[in-house]
């Protein structure tokens, strides 16, 4: 275990790491404040969705742009100026609502801009963390990450809660916004070594390239492919999950417990990911995404609470553990100066699959049945990914003798992770 935390005996790690469970503290909350809020003003839910749908528009425009400029400038800054500008969003409209002076329009606009902010923020964040840790330290380090998030996910609703009944939504606003306040903080105090960043005049000449970086990987758009099918298929369990919950499983206090286990199964996951490094990321990854068809099929019968409640803990452990290898992956096989620009491109598919879900699986459902959707979901799901196994490039991302990933690009030549430097005017400079 102490191996397992070992990224945090470093200072950069720590700070980072700091800032951002504090962030995602806020984060938590503020996501069940901000519907009561709408609802406070006046909203309906209508109203929620289309503000919601707003936001991750806008998260969908900018975020091939935020990770061409994640390449260009020094991503601590941006993190830093992206912590500020939602830090200003949330105190702004904590103002407006503890004055009773917010509409629904300026929540739509904080929306917006938290949207862009984050689309800036994403892509930053993921080239940011390698610059913190050795490569050894990558799986570690991103699972310490993703571990907070989770565990604060499980108590942040409650806590939102208290303080939405006791104080108002305004008050939960000014609470985010301090938590971004705190990692800005935390991000200034960050002191890496400098980097290589793209010097083309051409914003859409930085674009393309970011685009033939990711094609002339096989493991890479293959498993973006299949990911985007999961995040395709996984809104059934989202959209129909509620109401088999009401129809069968007795209502709401059901939904809750069956939400609850995904957040459970995801600490789990964070604190296997901590320990285990498999020879072959990518398959043990994929594999590891098979369990979330579970819920889906558990729902489609139903088997009953428990049961189901079971498979959500054995899906967000599986979801967990991929994400935390995908993720170490694709950091240590891309390179620093185009690590950015790749990401965009599977935040941007992510982010357009997901709503489209969301959207068909209601009439789909209406055509051929709760159950029936929910059986074809779980095998849009667990098809794609049990088959990126029997792909070659996939097969071939491994761990060598020194413990350093190798891959095989679209013309089958070898290629390791980058070392445990960035390379400045041709020298090796340390990373702390």
């Amino acid at each position: 275990m102490m191996e397992a935390l070992s990224p945090l005996s470093g200072r950069s790690f720590r700070l980072l790491w700091t800032g951002q469970s504090i962030s995602s503290v806020g984060n938590t909350v503020a996501a069940v404040a901000f519907v009561f809020a709408v609802l406070e003003v006046g909203g309906s839910a209508a109203d929620i969705g289309y503000i919601m749908a707003a936001q991750t528009v806008a998260k969908v425009v900018f975020i091939l742009a935020g990770g061409v400029w994640a390449d260009r400038l020094p991503r601590q800054a941006i993190m830093l100026a992206c912590d500020l500008v939602q830090a200003g969003v949330q105190i702004t409209l904590a103002v407006l609502l503890l004055t009773g002076q917010a509409e629904i329009w300026h929540l739509a606009c904080g929306a917006v801009l938290f949207g862009i902010a984050q689309a800036f923020f994403g892509p930053a964040s993921t080239g940011l963390l390698p610059e913190t840790v050795s490569t050894d330290e990558l799986q570690q380090s991103n699972a310490l990450m993703g571990f907070s998030g989770s565990a604060f996910s499980i108590v942040g609703p409650a806590l939102a809660g208290v303080l939405i009944v006791g104080l108002g939504p305004g008050v939960v606003f000014a609470v985010d916004a301090l938590t971004f306040v705190i990692s800005a903080v935390s991000l200034s105090l960050l002191r890496l070594a400098p980097r290589l960043v793209s010097t083309s005049p051409s914003f859409w000449g930085d674009l393309s390239t970011g685009w033939r970086e990711v094609v002339m990987r096989p493991w890479y758009w293959i498993n973006l492919i299949a990911h985007s099918l999961w995040n395709f298929a996984v809104a059934a369990f989202f959209v129909l999950g509620p109401v088999v919950a009401a129809d069968q499983l007795g209502g709401a206090s059901s939904w809750g417990l069956i939400a609850s286990g995904s957040a459970a199964g995801a600490v789990i996951g964070g604190l296997v990911s901590l320990r285990i490094k498999p020879k072959r990321p990518l398959i043990a990854g994929n594999l590891a995404l098979l369990l979330t068809a579970l819920p889906l099929l558990a729902l489609a019968k139903p088997l009953g609470t428990w049961v189901i409640v079971c498979s959500t803990v054995l899906s967000g452990m599986g979801l967990t553990f991929l994400g935390v290898i995908w993720t170490a992956t694709m950091q240590e096989l891309i390179p620093d100066e185009v690590r950015s620009r790749v990401d965009s491109y599977d935040w941007m598919l992510s982010m357009v699959v997901a709503p489209l879900g969301m959207a068909l699986v209601g009439p789909v459902a209406v055509r051929s049945g709760t159950g029936p959707t929910l059986v074809g979901a779980a095998l849009l799901i667990a098809v794609p990914c049990a088959l990126t196994v029997l792909v070659p490039a996939i097969r071939a991302v491994r761990r060598g003798p020194d413990g350093r990933l190798i891959s095989l690009d679209r013309g089958g030549v070898p290629r390791s992770g980058p070392a445990d430097a960035a390379v400045v005017g041709g020298e090796p400079a340390a990373v702390d």
